[in-house]
């Protein structure tokens, strides 16, 4: 399928992994990209290493600014598309003091982006869900039509989000069409710090124990990040005024198998220590793609083993004394 880009497009949570990622890309085709972020390369490390190929290349605006209360207008009168990755992410603090932060980011902000993105008339809205809205798979691959359990306040906020963005899609002639995009367990370079991956990689190179929690016998269907990003893409000329899709590696591996693979990239064991099994810790995800393949012509294209060798090349790059 050709991707069809947009010329104009507003990148939410730009400072994130996964986002920065598409900012990069949209740019590499041309697209003129506003990205939006409450966070500042100028105070924050992780941000600032995120949009170095962003920053000072032309066709890229960065705007500060928070979702839950900035002027929405000015960012979205002459955009085409809005690929909405803003939020906070993470099962665990979900269950803690920061829900409120939870529910104000991935609810009050995604329906204040949704509605205003209806009332201007952008055409389309790709918001960024999860596969923490499924809750535990099964002896199947999930499909979108399937039950939605979510076993986590972090999972109960993205399916809010997700579902008020596609109400507006499913509005009676939509100013805004909405694509929802449940992204499962994106991993690559420039991942996060608290996810598994990025921890077992880091373990390994410095040798410090990695906390497993559980037996190791969870399931994760990992995707990598070049694949979400062409999905992305691919989603911003989806015809349909309101759709959700899958987006996933295909594959669910368990974490001992993750493990495994990194001890044979690196050449060295991981170290591992045993935690207890955390509240709202799904035991496995699976998705069927087949809806991204019919309705993107999409499917995923690299591997767990050879995304988890492009994350460590990256990592042995970046990190200091990264044994190479």
């Amino acid at each position: 399928m050709t991707v069809s880009l947009p010329r104009s497009a507003l990148v939410t949570g730009v400072a994130g992994f996964v986002a920065s990622h598409l900012a990069e890309a949209l740019l590499d085709h041309g697209t003129q990209v506003t990205g939006l972020d409450r966070r500042s390369p100028e105070t924050d490390a992780v941000a600032a290493a995120n949009l170095t190929a962003c920053l000072g290349r032309p066709g890229f605006t960065l705007a500060r600014a928070d979702l839950i209360d900035c002027e929405l207008a000015p960012l979205l009168a002459t955009v085409d598309v809005v690929f909405h990755l803003a939020g906070i992410p993470g099962v665990r603090a979900s269950w803690g003091a920061r829900f409120p932060e939870y529910v104000a980011s991935n609810i009050v902000a995604t329906r204040r982006l949704a509605a205003t993105c209806h009332q201007l008339g952008v055409p389309r809205l790709v918001v960024a869900s999860s596969s923490s809205v499924y809750g535990p798979a099964g002896d199947r691959p999930v499909t979108e039509d399937g039950p939605t359990r979510p076993m986590s306040p972090y999972g109960v906020t993205k399916l809010a989000g997700e579902q008020l963005s596609l109400a507006y899609g499913s509005l009676p002639q939509p100013a805004t069409t909405v694509v929802a995009l449940r992204y499962f367990t994106v991993y690559g370079p420039r991942q996060r710090p608290d996810m598994l991956i990025q921890r077992a990689l880091q373990a390994a190179l410095g040798g410090e124990e990695l906390l497993v929690y559980g037996d190791g016998k969870q399931r994760r269907d990992f995707t990598f990040v070049g694949d979400v990003v062409r999905a992305s893409l691919l989603a911003a000329g989806v015809p349909g005024p309101a759709e959700v899709l899958n987006v996933a590696g295909g594959n669910s591996v368990s974490v001992t198998e993750v493990l495994a693979t990194i001890a044979e990239l690196t050449g060295r064991p991981v170290p591992t220590r045993s935690a207890p099994d955390q509240a709202g810790d799904v035991p496995g995800t699976w998705a069927d793609t087949s809806k991204a393949r019919s309705l993107l012509h999409w499917q995923p294209r690299t591997g767990l083993a050879d995304g988890l060798a492009q994350q460590l090349d990256w990592l042995r790059c970046h990190q200091p004394g990264g044994h190479r």
